[in-house]
């Protein structure tokens, strides 16, 4: 039987490796266990390969657009889908090796297996030949994430029907997508897909893009994606899949029959939590999901749960956020993570938000005001051909606490963490709108925002005037 760890985790995702790494820093003697590769889905199957396959596709939209910058692209503008996938599998590969050597470094001892509870404080690693190795351990991390949700009854070939899993490692590209869910997944497989000459269409049963975030900018997004010449149905349910010969026909309620090459399931993703033995240590749980306190610990004495697997944020850096927690409590050094946490959406023009929506507020009972300002007033977008897009600030109506920022333009994902900030201090809106921003910056809007909220925008026209002059706009332009 092995030396007792101080602190055991299973899964080496953004939350597990994270953990270990921070463990290991803070003295613990650390045991890390993964059955697949290094980095779990964010790097292999999600954030990361997603984002160099999107950084192609906008630089290809980019050099479509150019002739409005003044700059003459000559020939025909193409793209090598094989040599777009060998860079995102290069960039795989030499991350999976630098969390490796940060393991190795940190002295973090990587045991690679699945695990399974065999008691408390005993946990069972067994290797692909199905050797078994006895681990105890005086802390135990979940952090074994989540994987796509599939529909039973819809056909599960993966030649004909994927999820993100697949659609990322594509050796060949579909003539005709659908794509089933409009959220983020969804909706950074369709702005993709489309600039690499793929016919997209999009099925949302809600009644907008990106449900769950401000409803303004799904609407925005949605405008931005029909005209460019990506089908979008809202308000709509896929209600079978017909597998031909060469096809497969989506019946979709309100719409007529649609024929595609491939289905893309983009409808949520679920805990992968069954194979734990979590029997073993009476801990239950619901649909899946591990529940835990603001110290990521479960109802079971030193047994902490992080990531996707908890289903308190399904997002890479909450996961992080929450392994440093855990260690910290686990290690008698900790009180919790109660930090805003921000969401982000590599669509271009992207997507970002933090804090509370308008109707979640409203839901609390929290009395309401709202600041907007359009990133087409500012001078750096304009000079920069990035126009389109808008901030929307959420506060206090009456003591003018910062509640949430709400935003969709150029550069946004990276603009949003000003706001994570001002979030995580506690500040009044009016301390944002107070800030000195760069001048010319997209980031302006953040401030302009803020500033609407009290009335005080100075680059926005009274509201009164603003409805005189776009009525005048729209006059001049007939």
């Amino acid at each position: 039987m092995s030396k007792e760890y101080d602190i055991t985790i299973i899964g080496a995702g953004p939350g597990g490796y994270v953990a270990a790494l921070k463990a290991a820093k803070m003295g613990a003697r650390v045991a890390i266990i993964e059955k697949g590769h290094l980095g779990g889905t964010c790097l292999n199957v999600g954030c990361i390969p997603s984002k160099a396959l999107l950084a192609s596709a906008e630089l290809l939209h980019k050099i479509q657009g150019a002739d409005a910058l003044g700059v003459k692209v000559s020939g025909d503008v193409k793209f090598d889908w094989p040599q777009i996938q060998k860079r995102k599998d290069r960039l795989i590969r030499k991350l999976r090796g630098g969390i490796k050597g940060l393991l190795g470094a940190g002295d973090v001892t990587l045991l690679k297996g699945t695990a399974a509870f065999k008691a408390a404080g005993t946990i069972v690693v067994t290797t692909s030949e199905g050797k078994e190795e006895t681990l105890p351990t005086k802390n135990a991390i979940i952090a074994t994430g989540s994987v796509p949700t599939r529909v039973p009854a819809w056909p599960s070939d993966p030649q004909w029907v994927v999820t993100s899993d697949e659609a990322l490692h594509w050796k060949t590209l579909p003539k005709r997508l659908l794509i089933v869910g409009g959220g983020v997944i969804g909706c950074e497989f369709a702005c993709m897909m489309h600039e690499f000459g793929v016919e997209v269409a999009v099925v949302e049963m809600m009644a907008g893009l990106l449900p769950g975030m401000e409803g303004q900018l799904g609407d925005a997004l949605e405008a931005s994606f029909r005209e460019r010449g990506i089908r979008i149905m809202t308000s709509a349910k896929v209600e079978g899949m017909t597998v031909g010969q060469s096809d497969v026909t989506v019946s979709i309620a309100g719409e007529d029959p649609l024929k595609v090459d491939k289905v893309l399931v983009a409808i949520g993703r679920r805990p992968h939590t069954e194979s734990l033995g979590l029997d073993a240590i009476g801990l239950t749980t619901e649909r899946g999901f591990i529940e835990v306190d603001d110290c990521m610990q479960t109802g079971v004495p030193g047994v902490y749960c992080i990531g996707d697997a908890n289903g308190r944020c399904l997002l890479a850096h909450a996961a992080s956020a929450q392994g440093e927690a855990a260690v910290q409590h686990a290690l008698g050094k900790g009180e919790g993570l109660s930090l805003p946490i921000p969401s982000a959406v590599y669509t271009f023009p992207e997507v970002a938000a933090v804090g509370m929506t308008t109707w979640e507020a409203t839901e609390k009972g929290i009395p309401v005001k709202v600041g907007q300002f359009p990133i087409g007033f500012l001078g750096k977008a304009m000079a920069v051909g990035e126009d389109a897009g808008f901030v929307r600030v959420v506060r206090h109506r009456e003591d003018g606490t910062l509640l949430g920022v709400h935003m969709i333009g150029h550069n946004a994902t990276e603009i949003i963490e000003v706001a994570t900030a001002m979030l995580t201090m506690k500040a009044d809106a009016s301390a944002l709108g107070e800030m000195v921003f760069a001048h010319p910056t997209i980031s302006e809007a953040v401030k302009e925002a803020a500033e609407d909220s009290f009335g005080a925008a100075v680059h926005m026209p009274p509201r009164k005037l603003a409805r005189v002059v776009a009525g005048l706009e729209e006059v001049l332009a007939q």
